[in-house]
C-alpha cells in the first residue's frame, strides 16, 4: 500500500514537472474551467488532512485548508507532494473520520491504512483528470499507468497474456 502510494506521487511529481510553462494554473473548459493546480491542490490537501490528523486521530477532509499557493506555484506543489511522501509512512491506527453531510456533522470509524487506500484511489481519480487536461494543452508524453488504478493495470496485463 505504501509502495505503490509513494510510487504514483513519485509518478505525480515527474509528470507535474514536464508540464509545458504555464499549464499548471490555467483554467481548462474541458475540465468545467478548472484548472490542473486545482485538482493537485485537492490531492494534496486531502493527503496532508490524513499526515496531519494522525496524531489526534481525528481527520476531517472537509476542514482542509484551502492553500491557493499549491495551485498557483507548481514548485511549491512539489514540495508538497515531498513533504507527503516522506510522512505518509506510519503505523496503523483507528481514526476518526468527521465529515458534513446536508449541514450535518458526522463521524465515522476507519483506520490509517483505510485511509492511506483512499487517498490513493482519490489520487489516481483525479490523475485521470489532470491526464485529460495536459492532453488538452499539450502533447507531453504521458505514462500510460498515469490515472489508473493499480487493479485496472493488473487485469490489462492479465488480459493480454
Amino acid at each position: 500500500m505504501f509502495k505503490s502510494s509513494l510510487q504514483t506521487l513519485e509518478q505525480f511529481k515527474q509528470v507535474l514537472a514536464d508540464l509545458p510553462k504555464d499549464c499548471y494554473s490555467q483554467s481548462c473548459h474541458i475540465l468545467s474551467n478548472a484548472t490542473i493546480g486545482q485538482h493537485t491542490r485537492h490531492i494534496i490537501e486531502l493527503y496532508l488532512c490524513l499526515i496531519h490528523g494522525y496524531e489526534l486521530s481525528d481527520v476531517s477532509y472537509d476542514r482542509r485548508e484551502r492553500n491557493l499557493q499549491i495551485e498557483q506555484d507548481l514548485n511549491y506543489a512539489l514540495d508538497r507532494l515531498t513533504y507527503i511522501q516522506e510522512h505518509l509512512k506510519k503505523p496503523n491506527k483507528a481514526i476518526k473520520i468527521t465529515y458534513e453531510l446536508a449541514g450535518e456533522e458526522n463521524c465515522m470509524d476507519s483506520n490509517y491504512f483505510r485511509e492511506v487506500m483512499y487517498n490513493l484511489e482519490h489520487t489516481i481519480h483525479h490523475q485521470a483528470l489532470i491526464k485529460v487536461g495536459i492532453k488538452h494543452f499539450s502533447e507531453q508524453e504521458i505514462p500510460e499507468s498515469f490515472g489508473v488504478a493499480p487493479s485496472t493495470l493488473q487485469y490489462r496485463k492479465a488480459c493480454a497474456q
